[in-house]
């Protein structure tokens, strides 16, 4: 079982998460917390697999939450919960080791979606709102931050380079397994060997420095 804790100031929020969670056989809700102190203290406590994070809390928000988690709980996977109005804090949530992150108004089977790929060790980017996002968080980069972005881009091979175009875009492994006629497995090793390469923690962060790069443009 993927062993939940559910994080937001709002009642109503959490419980309808929490709904959503639990009529999937593989995740349990093993705890609710209200603002960052206690999504903490109860991460710690109850050993949980992933925390989902309201970004926008009273006390302790999200982003400072985040922050503490990765130090204290470093094997605990974070998803952020997030609106387009908050987008400003997306890049912060990702840098500073986010499993990735939901919109809230996102479908039920994406919610699940992402707890599991998260539990499982990838990072989780909105499907639905990836180029938006991505592009909204790049669109102020300096010519520096591109150039910087390109010179790392220059250790990967060509075939290397045609995946990360394809996780800026957000796909999956099978999507991008079937758009460069690849088998999944195949693509996730590709992906773990430009992770290895670029020095990113995980592929939203490669993703995102293909974006600052404009491969793909």
């Amino acid at each position: 079982m993927i062993r939940v804790l559910v994080t937001d100031d709002e009642p109503l929020i959490r419980a309808g998460i929490k709904m959503i969670l639990t009529s999937a056989d593989d995740v349990d809700v093993v705890a609710e917390a209200a603002n960052g102190h206690e999504a903490i203290a109860l991460a710690r406590a109850q050993r949980v697999d992933v925390v989902l994070l309201d970004i926008q809390m009273p006390g302790m928000d999200g982003l400072t939450a985040l922050a503490e988690l990765r130090r204290t709980v470093p094997d605990t996977r974070v998803l952020i919960l997030t609106t387009f109005g908050a987008q400003q804090n997306v890049l912060r949530a990702l840098t500073e080791g986010s499993a990735g992150f939901l919109l809230k108004d996102s479908a039920p089977v994406e919610l699940i979606r992402a707890v599991r790929a998260a539990a499982a060790g990838e990072a989780y980017l909105s499907p639905g709102a990836t180029r938006h996002v991505v592009n909204s968080l790049t669109s102020g980069q300096t010519a520096l931050r591109a150039e910087q972005a390109r010179r790392r881009l220059e250790k990967l091979a060509g075939r290397e380079l045609e995946v990360l175009a394809l996780l800026g875009e957000g796909l999956s492994n099978a999507d991008a397994g079937r758009r460069l006629h690849m088998s999944e497995a195949t693509v996730k090793t590709y992906v773990s060997r430009i992770l290895s390469k670029l020095d990113c923690e995980n592929r939203v962060q490669a993703a995102l420095l293909a974006r600052d790069a404009g491969l793909g443009d």
